[in-house]
């Protein structure tokens, strides 16, 4: 991922907020030894956010859409309410038996469903209505991800998708492929759609927070 914040102001909001508690520090550990597949990894700064997030929606059923190695899905179910329910979903086989491990160490792990295999049938499969829902999967799925979940949104729900700034390229125009022509149509599409409130944040490598209006 590309500096889009100088690195240094990115430690400094970094040490500057609340520090992740102790499994997520040995899970960021862990994940940075897979390589370069680590800058997938939601870090403190952005699981932060997310933790926070669901402390103050409260949802009771919460959709993650692309697990990896259990950090981003840990950090949400940590804040949940009583009762809540996350339901998080994984292509890749390694990555959801690394994040199982994770879940069953921890002591929010309980309230996680992990389902292997292509995310829009998991969607399908979920009845909801989702309290918050975080999308940080395959981009060029995004625009079918947000019209799978949409209608499943629990009214003051949220969606989050991560990575729409997309290390800059974006506003790239020679770069044409499939990821970041999806990305581009998604932001274009939820800057437009009179369905929802949307306020596109500068974290990290972009964050887009999306409401549902009521009368929709």
């Amino acid at each position: 991922m590309n500096d889009l914040v100088r690195p240094e102001i990115e430690d400094y909001a970094a040490v500057s907020t609340t520090p992740e508690p102790e499994l997520l520090q040995q899970v960021a550990r862990q994940t940075e030894a897979l390589g370069e597949r680590a800058r997938m990894l939601t870090g403190r700064l952005e699981g932060r956010l997310l933790n926070f997030l669901v402390g103050l929606v409260r949802p009771q059923q919460v959709l993650e859409i692309g697990c990896f190695t259990g950090y981003s899905a840990l950090s949400m179910a940590e804040a949940l309410p009583e009762g809540g329910r996350l339901y998080t979903c994984e292509i890749s086989r390694e990555h959801a038996d690394i994040a199982q491990a994770n879940f069953d160490r921890s002591h929010f792990g309980d309230r996680i469903n992990l389902y292997f295999g292509p995310a829009l049938d998991t969607i399908a499969s979920l009845d909801g209505p989702f309290g918050f829902v975080f999308v940080d999967a395959d981009k060029s799925n995004y625009p079918g991800y947000y019209e799978a979940v949409l209608p499943k949104l629990a009214e003051g729900g949220l969606i989050a998708f991560d990575n729409v700034l997309w290390s800059g390229r974006v506003l790239d125009d020679d770069d044409d492929t499939d990821d970041t022509a999806a990305i581009r149509t998604l932001n274009a599409r939820l800057a437009q759609d009179d369905r929802v409130e949307v306020v596109m944040l500068t974290v990290r490598d972009g964050l887009t927070l999306v409401r549902r209006r009521a009368s929709h």
